[in-house]
């Protein structure tokens, strides 16, 4: 337990469309009638998991059979100081039902139609809106035309968060290609950020930026677009993420890859120790495929993000 919080677990159930349950707390209750994610208290001697599966056998009548650890969030109320685990529920077995009599209703995380919701949730259903593959470009190696051309597939097969990433490219070059790149992303209702270049990505009305390490570490001030993403290789620099106010974070390298030759890779292990008690959500990155996606979320992570993986 964590000293003077609360610790508490809770349920983000997620259907196969991407809808998840929120729950009506119950009359006689602190905040009745506000929505929340299902859960509760763990109590002394308890994980986190098994205490998320007693309370949804309790609280809806269904058993957990996957669930994947997430993000961890701070809250203070009025009335305790609470330490909220989530978890991604994605299979459970027997039919829910409101055995408090509370209600409950699936949601879509950009067309919330319930309210008032708890307050210490709205950052959960802003990482929601995060897909579970961010890409990143790779143009130096296919030629520009041909990672349009990959890009296209990619798009129509569900892709929707990359980056704009090419370190040795002339700017009029990146510019070009950038602004290609956002143009078809936008036309399939995906994300752009751009690599550490904040004018590049206003100009070109991108989504957002994402910050190296090194910007990362002397940025005193979010940059003022819809979304920030952060490289990270440690504690430290995920703290400093939390600290900016970044929307999401990569950490790696999780494997040793071509762009790293001489960097050891995080390893699993390590990787989930990292993610134990944070808060944002973060793609596990270096050395990964499609196919590692399963693991990267049984170890904490949001998703993966992937340079050669995303274009084959």
């Amino acid at each position: 337990m964590t000293a003077g919080r609360i610790e508490v677990a809770a349920a983000v159930i997620l259907r196969g469309d991407g809808r998840f349950l929120l729950g009506q707390r119950p009359a006689g209750k602190v905040y009745a009638g506000y929505w929340e994610f299902p859960g509760g208290k763990i109590e002394a001697g308890e994980a986190a998991l098994p205490a998320l599966k007693r309370e949804l056998r309790e609280e809806l009548g269904i058993g957990i059979e996957t669930a994947y650890p997430w993000l961890t969030r701070d809250y203070d109320y009025a009335h305790a100081a609470v330490r909220l685990r989530f978890f991604r529920v994605v299979r459970w077995s027997g039919n829910l039902r409101g055995r408090e009599s509370q209600r409950f209703v699936w949601q879509s995380p950009d067309a919330i139609s319930v309210d008032p919701l708890l307050p210490a949730n709205a950052p959960i259903l802003r990482a929601l809106r995060l897909p579970p593959v961010y890409a990143i470009t790779r143009a130096a190696e296919l030629g520009a035309a041909e990672l349009l051309r990959r890009l296209e597939l990619a798009l129509g097969r569900g892709l929707r968060l990359l980056q704009v990433r090419e370190k040795n490219m002339r700017e009029v070059e990146l510019r070009d290609l950038a602004a290609r790149v956002i143009g078809l992303a936008h036309a399939h209702g995906a994300g752009v950020l751009v690599n550490s270049n904040v004018q590049l990505a206003r100009e070109l009305g991108a989504d957002g930026v994402h910050l190296t390490s090194a910007q990362l570490n002397e940025s005193r001030l979010r940059p003022d677009l819809r979304l920030v993403g952060a490289s990270c290789h440690d504690a430290d620099e995920l703290a400093r993420a939390q600290a900016l106010g970044a929307d999401f974070a990569v950490l790696g390298p999780v494997a040793p890859t071509p762009t790293h030759p001489g960097a050891a890779g995080l390893g699993w292990a390590r990787f989930a120790a990292l993610l134990k008690d944070c808060p944002l959500p973060v793609y596990a990155l270096g050395g990964l495929e499609p196919a590692d996606l399963e693991t990267a979320w049984r170890h904490g992570a949001h998703g993966i993000s992937m340079m050669r993986g995303a274009w084959s």
